[in-house]
């Protein structure tokens, strides 16, 4: 489990206008790796991590102590969810910069107590206006390494993420972004102590990050990863958040930052010897950027209305479809899924992630005419789920459906597609207030470490979204709606999702972990609403990711009893890349001023739940 405390630099909420500490007590001082002491040391306070937490007033879950207090001090000074889901989004750029940042990109979705509506905003990264389809491939006509696209220029779309606070703060919001990016300026100022979870992932990027001699300057002090328990001050992002503070997101779109960007993005500075790719983004690329309000998705489950991210992620789609193949397998076999073994439960959800991920692979992308709808329909879901057998898992991998409305017996299967290559980073976050409004917001600069690329002099990575594109077409002769294009949103799987009660708030939930964020969210969706698990054991619980090909499994679970019977019946597990997939948080509203925050126990040695007025 990660440290049991984290530290919080005294003055956050002298930062908001909050009188007094944030916590109080006495505080402690952590050893500077920088070397820096005197006036300039931080002074911190012990700041209590917990995986899950009940009380009034407001709630923020999120993968990180800091965010989650500050997200809560918003809370406690009236602001709305909105409001707290920027300030701590903005903290986590300073936390947790290998995951997010405003070099990057995500989706917001939004619950107005006030008018009960469920909207989204998609601050997806968009390609350059030079990009075409075959902007991945060599001059062989293949597609070129991944990895080498990864950590180059040409990887890196126009960041949306500034563009998404800004709209979050205008449309739902009581506070500007003057007043929100403050607590992350302080903390990027007076630094935050340095845990397993960033010095793992430092470590575990040094050679990536020693390519890029800024990256390097500021990530690797001495040449290594700074140790667990030191200090990391980001002086030039403190920097940045208060250019933008006073200078609003025009600097970072039209003006000096944005030239920055555009600059490190097409010509990266390397170490010697070190070559890569050039990007292709312009500052009228910049300029020409916009957040956008969309509708959500929406689907029925078990009379809980389920609202997700639509276009262009696949999010919301795909853990829609996999619900409604959970329900009609309940209909096909006359059994519940709460009824089940747990072995049992697994083979069904197996079943379920794995079909809706080939409809999803064939289906979705930032383009026209996406059959949104009938991909979301229960009809389709009951005509694929006539391919279920409960004693046996389907041959990887399953063809996809014919989503065209006209639905009776199995229809006739398309190609079997292989899933295409992903990351596996970005960091996700719940905010509840007493107002009724509820925000599930997923953030990414995609990669852990994005492009590798930190703009100099500004503190920031930049994203790698643009390789979420097929590189080439998944199957030859087969359209495929994610290649790359002028402008163009590549797919994502983030699925930042809100649930209703009888038209009232009731959870939300997300998660990071590439294409796992699909399978991850809707297992806990229904490990909480079917399996009867608590919130928290239902977001702690082992999980198996099935995407159409290989099934990953954690904690355990492939070693297990339940993983012996689930290999029985068919199914091919094996471990994540990573020792877990995912790391989610999640929060439900209890009614009567109640909430109730939760997080990992174990993975990325933990999360942070949060309530404004925690009960005894």
């Amino acid at each position: 489990m990660r440290a049991s405390l984290r530290y919080l630099a005294l003055g956050l909420a002298g930062a908001l206008g909050v009188s007094g500490t944030v916590l109080g007590g006495s505080p402690a001082v952590a050893h500077d790796a920088g070397g820096h002491g005197g006036r300039d040391a931080p002074v911190t306070a012990e700041l209590p991590q917990v995986p899950t937490m009940t009380g009034g007033g407001g709630a923020v879950s999120s993968v990180d102590p800091l965010a989650s207090q500050v997200g809560i001090d918003v809370l406690e000074r009236g602001g709305t969810a909105a409001d707290a889901a920027v300030a701590a989004a903005a903290a986590l750029g300073v936390t947790e910069p290998y995951s997010a940042g405003i070099g990057g990109g995500g989706f917001f979705v939004h619950h107005s107590g006030r008018t009960g509506e469920v909207r989204t905003i998609d601050g997806r990264e968009t390609a350059p206006a030079t990009f075409t389809e075959d902007e991945f491939l060599g001059a062989d006509g293949e597609p070129l390494d991944f990895a080498t696209v990864v950590s180059s220029g040409r990887s890196v779309g126009v960041p949306g993420t500034l563009a998404t606070w800004e709209l979050a703060a205008e449309e739902f919001g009581t506070m500007d972004l003057h007043e929100l990016l403050r607590p992350a300026e302080r903390i990027a100022s007076r630094g935050f102590v340095v845990d397993e979870n960033f010095h793992e992932q430092t470590a575990q990027n040094a050679e990536r990050f020693g390519m890029f001699p800024e990256t390097a300057e500021l990530f690797l002090p001495d040449g290594e990863a700074p140790a667990v328990g030191t200090v990391f001050r980001n002086p030039d992002l403190a920097r940045t958040y208060h250019t933008i503070r006073h200078e609003g997101t025009g600097v970072f779109y039209e003006g000096e930052i944005g030239r920055a960007v555009v600059d490190a993005s097409r010509a990266p500075a390397t170490a010697e010897g070190v070559e890569v790719l050039a990007g292709e983004l312009t500052a009228a690329d910049l300029a020409s950027y916009e957040a956008l309000l969309k509708e959500p998705t929406h689907t029925e489950y078990r009379g809980l209305d389920v609202y997700g991210m639509g276009l262009p992620s696949s999010g919301g789609i795909t853990v829609a479809e996999t619900l409604n193949l959970l329900e009609a397998y309940d209909e096909r076999t006359g059994t519940g899924l709460g009824e089940v073994s747990e072995a049992q439960y697994l083979h069904r959800f197996s079943e379920a992630t794995a079909t809706a991920f080939a409809d999803r692979n064939r289906w979705i992308g930032d383009v026209e005419g996406v059959p949104v709808a009938e991909l979301t329909s229960q009809e389709f879901a009951d005509e694929r789920a006539c391919l279920f057998d409960p004693g046996a898992a389907q041959e990887r991998p399953v063809p996809f459906g014919e989503p065209d409305g006209e639905y009776a017996g199995c229809g006739a299967p398309g190609a079997r597609q292989q899933a295409s290559a992903g990351g596996v980073s970005t960091t996700h976050l719940n905010v509840a207030d007493r107002w009724g409004d509820v925000v599930s917001y997923t953030l990414t600069i995609e990669q852990t470490g994005g492009s590798g690329i930190t703009v100099p002099d500004h503190g920031f990575l930049l994203n790698n979204e643009l390789t979420d594109f097929s590189f080439a077409p998944v199957t030859e002769g087969v359209s495929d709606p994610n290649l790359p294009g002028p402008g163009k949103r590549p797919r994502s799987s983030m699925s930042p999702t809100i649930v209703l009660k009888d038209g009232e708030p009731w959870m939300s939930v997300g998660t990071p972990g590439g294409a796992t964020i699909i399978t991850t969210v809707a297992q806990i969706l229904t490990g909480h609403v079917d399996r009867d698990l608590a919130l928290v054991d239902a977001v702690a619980a082992p999980r198996l990711s099935s995407r159409n090909g290989a099934e990953e499994a954690d904690l355990g679970l492939a070693e297990s009893e339940v993983g012996r019977q689930l290999s029985g019946l068919g199914h091919d597990l094996v471990p994540p890349p990573r020792r877990w997939i995912g790391n989610a948080s999640a929060l439900r509203i209890l009614g009567g001023d109640r909430f109730e925050a939760a997080a990992e126990t174990e993975r990325g040695y933990g999360g942070s739940a949060m309530v404004v007025h925690p009960e005894p």
